[in-house]
């Protein structure tokens, strides 16, 4: 059994504030990511501080801090706003509710010129700042962080598809990450990447990153805890599923015009796990016509999905670009069909274990869901077990970041 080894670095300094932006939001991808490292890091020795962004200021949360936060997002314990968020927070008041129960936990605040002395007052010489959530890492934060002693910048990048399918973003986020990414390139010290074939994607569009600033840490999978699954139209009957939210890179209209081939009452069925996202209104008018056999269920429980996946005869994962693609590896996690792009992510991490189908090649998907769908019938809803498949873990991505530290 691998242990696990504890950080070296005299302290860290992980920024929540993506975290605390969706505490009241089924976590995506980059969501699972961050809030993987605030319980790993809640747990190593070395002392631990969150620093959060808030339209007032900052906050700087200790451990107690980041373990109230994380017991939030699994069960929320804070359900007023103060005044300070009820008048900065109106449009979001779940974040101003999130925001004002760390007000009353957090260990130092300040206001945006003071962050550099807040910092100095408590990290000690040497402390690694870390950005998992690619969110708050601007050069006030970037130069805060500088002016503590010997400390160090490690960043998360999880993709590079807003430069590489401009199509599918709007401008502003396009715009957002281009900048972020120059910042990147220009300050961090350790570019932690999500896969090998997001580096090579990384390497493309950096200007100044040395390879032996960027290393592949795979992600590893949570504890996934599997539940009873919601029923519907779909009990007893065979069912595929696409995870993730609505957006033009997941193809979900792909999806849709395949379904308009089963749509007779003994024809699988197909259920949509994720919000809507943007720039999909096709998509989103089809879907309001009800399609026969598609449904859609935006905001299940992780455990609840998880059931629903395992009982499934597939998962349908057509996306365009993908960094990591959780969804996928969860399926095959779960011993789960699964059919995908050929991308070169889905190789690295999962090799032969799913059926791949160029999106071109509409008859290939068509062919192999009729067949996962008969096979379920015929052997009374066995799971699929062909190619056997080692889940990546935490504890060996943390083993391998505490060497690198």
């Amino acid at each position: 059994m691998q242990t696990t080894a504890s950080s070296p670095a005299p302290g860290h300094l992980l920024d929540v504030t993506r975290t605390v932006s969706r505490a009241h939001l089924r976590p995506t991808g980059i969501d699972r990511i961050e809030r993987a490292y605030l319980a790993h890091l809640i747990r190593d020795p070395a002392p631990l501080f969150g620093l959060l962004r808030t339209r007032l200021g900052f906050l700087l949360l200790d451990r107690q801090g980041c373990r109230a936060l994380l017991a939030h997002c699994e069960v929320p314990v804070w359900h007023g706003s103060d005044a300070l968020s009820r008048l900065s927070r109106r449009k979001t008041p779940a974040r101003g509710i999130t925001e004002s129960g760390l007000r009353k936990v957090a260990l130092d605040r300040s206001t945006n010129l003071r962050l550099g002395a807040m910092l100095r007052r408590h990290m000690p010489k040497g402390t690694v700042y870390f950005n998992i959530g690619q969110t708050n890492f601007n050069d006030r934060v970037i130069h805060a962080v500088r002016s503590c002693p010997e400390s160090r910048i490690a960043v998360y990048l999880h993709d590079t598809i807003p430069l590489d399918l401009p199509d599918t973003q709007t401008q502003q986020s396009r715009l957002a990450f281009r900048q972020f990414l120059g910042r990147v390139d220009r300050c961090a010290d350790m570019v932690l990447c999500n896969s090998q074939a997001t580096k090579v994607d990384i390497m493309g569009h950096a200007r100044h990153l040395a390879p032996d600033r960027l290393h592949v840490l795979w992600p590893g999978l949570p504890d996934m805890t599997v539940g009873p699954a919601p029923q519907g139209p779909w009990t007893g009957q065979p069912y595929f599923l696409a995870i993730g939210t609505i957006e033009p890179r997941k193809n979900i209209g792909f999806l849709l015009d395949l379904w308009t081939g089963f749509a007779g009452p003994d024809d699988p069925h197909l259920i949509l796990c994720g919000r809507r996202g943007w720039m999909n209104e096709a998509v989103f008018a089809a879907l309001d016509q009800g399609p026969a056999n598609v449904h859609e269920l935006a905001d299940l429980p992780d455990p609840r999905m998880w059931g629903l996946l395992e009982q499934s005869n597939g998962l349908m994962f057509p996306s365009r670009a993908e960094g990591f693609g959780y969804p996928a590896i969860e399926a095959a996690a779960l011993n789960v069909p699964l059919i995908c792009n050929s991308l070169p992510i889905f190789k690295e991490v999962l090799d032969a274990y799913p059926i791949y189908a160029a999106e071109s090649d509409r008859y290939a998907w068509a062919n192999k869901i009729k067949q996962l769908a008969q096979r379920r019938r015929d052997q009374g809803g066995e799971q699929y077990s062909e190619t056997g498949f080692q889940a990546p873990t935490w504890q060996a991505h943390f083993n391998q970041l505490f060497t690198l530290l």
